[in-house]
């Protein structure tokens, strides 16, 4: 009775179109008033799940990355990714991709990646004579890379869902390990490598396929390059900002700092490098930085709430247990299963922001993968990438529909030639889910010990 009252009336509120935090929420009083237990409860563990204190690296974060968003960082990587790769045929996608990439370092989000990188180079690929289709396909697809680099905060929100499903599963004479903030920093970079490989070749192969640009005369000429000295003086001027990510793993590595403590150093280093360095920052652009840093974190840390609330529900009616049970009556062979478990993902990304698929689908699925031999750090790699697959797929993709409305550009065109994108985003995510030591090399490196 109480799981069939959780999952109607969770549904029923996402059809009714209301929020996903007050959804979970809701749906959650609802049974615990059918099972019998005290309200309170339901708020205690709300607050228990958000009074953590790695939680502060995620408003850190946020606040990091909106600083460098509104501080005019994004127009530095864009003019360095230009000068590198901007002769090539299809060089202002390829600049494009680079400059996404660079930036999802800095901010860690794909939304304030497009929202940055789409502002400034899809008016300029459209210019220069490139399609609207192309132009946003490339930008939201290489803005995923955010997701998986050492800024994201998703990655914080899977580790705390990784932890607390570890906690359900541990008893007298099982430990299980959840998967720590630093190891899921590391093990993100070869995607992220791999990931904007992929996204190059496939912005170069259609730019060749459909001889862009193609400029309103009818001619494709290339852009002349730009020589190694432009390319080395626009380097220097984007490092300082990008080399917020190297001062967060530095931190880790040496062992100087937590990953909350590095987060801090980054806003810190960011308000000093906006501010005297780069000299592009004042009050408004501050405040506009910290109300939208304020929002978001807002969002997240009730969404954290709120879940744990579903996670105390789930761990009473064995629902991760009977998920389970259900899918492995399907098939017990491991890549089947993996499979199984992308396209599950896959599908519910297309219908839940990133925070709350995370929130939802870790201890549901965490466990089944834990059976099958693959562990939290892989896991949380194949959890991020279908969910930052899922912001870039209707009908809720979040970071598609920032992108088509900077270009212009209708849902369904874009989706036409979204197929090469998205081959590539299917590629890495396959190398991610069957071959461990893919995501686990360095972090294992890192460490000195395995990692799983």
């Amino acid at each position: 009775m109480a799981l069939t009252v959780l999952c109607i009336s969770f549904t029923l509120f996402l059809l009714l179109g209301v929020p996903v935090a007050f959804s979970i929420a809701l749906s959650c009083l609802a049974t615990y008033w059918v099972e019998g237990f005290p309200l309170e409860l339901a708020f205690q563990n709300m607050i228990s799940g958000m009074n953590v204190f790695s939680f502060l690296a995620i408003p850190f974060f946020v606040f990091s990355g909106e600083l460098m968003l509104h501080g005019g960082i994004a127009d530095k990587i864009v003019n360095f990714a230009r000068n590198l790769v901007g002769h090539w045929r299809g060089g202002l996608g390829m600049a494009n991709v680079v400059a996404c990439t660079l930036f999802g370092g800095v901010s860690g989000s794909p939304v304030a990646d497009v929202s940055a990188m789409g502002g400034v180079m899809i008016p300029m690929m459209k210019k220069e004579g490139y399609s609207a289709d192309y132009a946003v396909n490339v930008t939201t697809h290489a803005s995923l890379c955010g997701a998986l680099m050492p800024t994201s905060h998703n990655m914080i929100i899977y580790a705390f869902a990784a932890s607390s499903t570890a906690g359900i599963l541990a008893g007298p004479n099982i430990q299980v390990k959840g998967a720590s903030i630093g190891e899921l920093m590391f093990a993100g970079l070869m995607p992220v490598m791999v990931l904007m490989v992929c996204m190059l070749a496939a912005a170069y192969w259609v730019a060749k396929k459909e001889g862009y640009p193609r400029r309103a005369d009818g001619s494709s000429t290339l852009d002349p390059f730009a020589g190694w000295k432009a390319v080395f003086t626009s380097l220097i001027a984007a490092i300082p900002g990008m080399f917020v990510v190297i001062i967060i793993l530095s931190c880790i590595i040496f062992g100087i700092t937590t990953a909350t403590e590095a987060a801090g150093i980054a806003v810190t280093y960011s308000l000093f490098l906006t501010f005297v360095g780069y000299r592009t920052m004042n009050w408004a652009k501050l405040m506009k930085a910290a109300a939208k840093a304020a929002k978001t974190t807002g969002v997240v840390l009730l969404l954290i709430g709120v879940s744990t609330m579903f996670q105390y529900i789930m761990a009473i009616l064995e629902i991760p247990d009977k998920t389970a049970e259900a899918l492995l009556s399907a098939t017990s062979n491991p890549y089947m299963m993996f499979f199984l478990i992308n396209l599950i993902l896959f599908l519910l990304g297309t219908f839940m922001d990133m925070a709350s698929t995370i929130l939802i689908c870790t201890p549901l699925f965490l466990p089944l993968a834990l059976k099958m031999g693959m562990g939290p750090v892989q896991f949380g790699m194949v959890m991020l990438l279908n969910c930052a697959l899922g912001l870039n797929t209707p009908p809720v993709g979040t970071t598609q529909f920032v992108g088509c409305a900077i270009g212009e550009v209708s849902v369904e065109q874009v989706m036409k030639s979204i197929l090469p994108f998205y081959g590539a985003l299917f590629a890495v995510m396959a190398v991610v889910t069957y071959f461990p030591w893919f995501s686990l090399w360095i972090p294992t490196l890192i460490k000195g010990a395995p990692v799983y």
